[in-house]
């Protein structure tokens, strides 16, 4: 067997391995073997029944925990095997604090080394309490902004139109005794960026991967960057498309469903890491949309997950509640859901979600007729160049399918009949050598 998250192959004894112990329990626990080379094979000790004394009064003084010691005989060969169960409290090596990940061991350190000790006394980063801040420091129009909203969407009842902003944050639970916690901060500090590195969002357009054209950064607190930022994404950046309904009322449609870019948005900032220090990134161009934000799942979750029927789990669960009051989210995990549905409705692809370890992508793309989107359906080149000239002129036909990729009548008649099947074009009613072809 490999080495793995829960097993670790050491050849010989050191005392210098009691880190790895350490890592062991301040994780999902696992087991050393001390007498196996790197491929798990047993190598044998000289020294196994004194060892066998020695290491759990080690691990005891050292580490101050209780770990299982055993002694096994392979082919004559002795080793040693040390089982470490996983701990509920953090367990330091000497003052450093060491964790399994996959296979390796990391010592923690920053803002990881706080986020772990956090999590064990079973809080999150932004339940953490933050001193020489009070509540006058912070905004009172966002109060304001806030209690408007909560009452609108249901959410607070009209008596918390009186509540002072002390109260407002202790039915908020975003003080501990007499301290702010940092979810305050972020949600009603006028610059939360005092407090908080890149606590901000940066919209950009792009012409590709590479060119910048334009740039925006929105800063304040989270409730004023949610209202700026869409403000922004769609005065400036997101086009609208203006007809009327009865030649007087003006309607604008724009590219995107609003609502889904807003759940994104909302997603973003609610779950994104803030003690990493990087800012939310949009990247806008003119096919698709791409919102990126700092931030892990959930253990043991995959895109799947979120995909499918899921829990409620905020990365911060202090500022998801402040959203969930305000109206601006909803608390059952039905955020990727809604994006999905609204994009289906507005006739466009589902929105894909990537998840690379770091963080989380979300990305609005604007319809299903461009390349990328085509080749997913594993349609050839020739397909993919008479889908986009389709697009382009409103039809195609099986003469023009000939020209513009210089095949035969028999190879271009089964090619479109492909992209029938596919539903992606539909043949008009005329038959023969004058049927086209439409979106």
């Amino acid at each position: 067997m490999a080495e793995s998250q829960n097993i670790e192959y050491k050849s010989t004894w050191r005392d210098e391995y009691l880190k790895w112990i350490c890592g062991f329990a301040n994780s999902n626990g696992g087991t050393v073997f001390i007498g196996k080379d790197d491929n798990g094979k047993v190598v044998g000790l000289d020294d196994a029944k004194k060892l066998l004394e020695e290491i759990p009064n080690k691990v005891r003084d050292i580490l101050g925990i209780l770990v299982d010691v055993n002694l096994h005989t392979e082919n004559k060969k002795q080793f040693i095997e040390i089982i470490t169960e996983p701990y509920p409290n953090g367990v330091s090596y000497k003052g450093q604090y060491h964790y399994r990940s996959g296979s390796t061991k990391q010592e923690l350190k920053g803002a990881a080394l706080d986020k772990f000790l956090l999590q064990k006394k079973g809080k999150q980063w932004d339940g953490a309490p933050i001193p020489n801040v009070s509540v006058k420091d912070l905004k009172q129009e966002t109060f304001d902004f806030f209690k408007k909203r909560g009452i609108r969407s249901k959410r607070l009842d009209e008596e918390s139109l009186n509540d002072t902003p002390e109260q407002l944050l202790e039915n908020l639970k975003l003080k501990e005794g007499k301290y702010l916690k940092r979810a305050a901060l972020l949600l009603f500090h006028p610059d939360p960026e005092k407090f908080v590195t890149g606590a901000y969002v940066k919209i950009g357009y792009f012409e590709n991967d590479a060119d910048l054209i334009f740039q925006d950064e929105i800063h304040g607190n989270l409730f004023e960057q949610i209202e700026k930022t869409l403000d922004i994404l769609f005065t400036k950046y997101i086009k609208a498309i203006i007809s009327y309904e009865n030649k007087i009322h003006r309607i604008e449609t724009y590219e995107y469903p609003k609502d889904a870019v807003r759940e994104a948005l909302l997603n973003a900032i609610a779950h994104k890491d803030y003690s990493c220090g990087a800012t939310i990134q949009i990247r806008v161009y003119k096919d698709k949309i791409m919102i990126w934000n700092a931030g892990q799942l959930p253990e043991n979750w995959t895109i799947e997950t979120l995909l499918g029927n899921h829990s409620s789990n905020p990365f911060n669960p202090d500022i998801a509640n402040a959203f969930f009051r305000s109206g601006h989210i909803e608390s059952w995990g039905r955020g990727i859901s809604k994006m999905i549905t609204l994009c289906i409705e507005a006739g466009l692809p589902k929105p894909e979600f990537d998840y690379q370890g770091s963080g989380m992508w979300a990305v609005f793309q604007k319809d299903i007729y461009n390349t990328e989107h085509l080749q997913k359906f594993g349609l050839n080149d020739r397909q993919v160049k008479a889908v986009l000239y389709a697009k382009e002129n409103g039809s195609i036909t099986n003469s023009i399918y000939q020209k513009i990729n210089g095949t035969k009548q028999t190879l271009s008649s089964k090619e479109l009949s492909e992209l029938v099947k596919k539903e992606i074009l539909k043949s008009s009613e005329t038959k023969g050598r004058g049927a086209k072809y439409i979106l």
